[in-house]
C-alpha cells in the first residue's frame, strides 16, 4: 500500500513541477519576443544609444524604466550621473534624447 502512496506522490510531485516550468519559460519567451519586436524597429543610432544606456547606466544600479520621470525631471539625473559615469557631455545628450522620448 506504502509503495502505491509513494507512487502517487512522486507522479503528483512531477506533473506539479512541469506546469510550473511550463509556466516560466512562457512568460520568458513573452518577454523576450517584446524585446526583440523593439529592437527591430529601432534605429542603428537608437540601438547604439540603447546599448550605451545600459552599459553605463546598469553597471551601477538598476534601470528605471524611461516612463519612470517626466522629461523634465531626467533632465537634471542624466546630468549629473553623465559626470558621475566619466561620459562626454555628447554622450549624456543622447543617453537624455533616448530616455525622454
Amino acid at each position: 500500500m506504502k509503495k502505491i502512496q509513494v507512487g502517487a506522490v512522486l507522479s503528483i510531485a512531477a506533473m506539479f513541477l512541469f506546469a510550473c516550468a511550463s509556466k516560466q519559460s512562457s512568460s520568458s519567451t513573452q518577454t523576450i519576443t517584446s524585446e526583440v519586436k523593439a529592437q527591430l524597429t529601432m534605429s542603428p543610432d537608437q540601438l547604439e544609444v540603447k546599448n550605451l544606456f545600459e552599459t553605463n547606466c546598469g553597471k551601477c544600479h538598476k534601470l528605471y524604466d524611461r516612463s519612470a520621470f517626466s522629461k523634465e525631471n531626467w533632465k537634471p539625473i542624466v546630468e549629473r550621473m553623465t559626470r558621475k559615469a566619466r561620459l562626454t557631455s555628447e554622450q549624456g545628450e543622447k543617453i537624455y534624447s533616448y530616455i525622454s522620448m
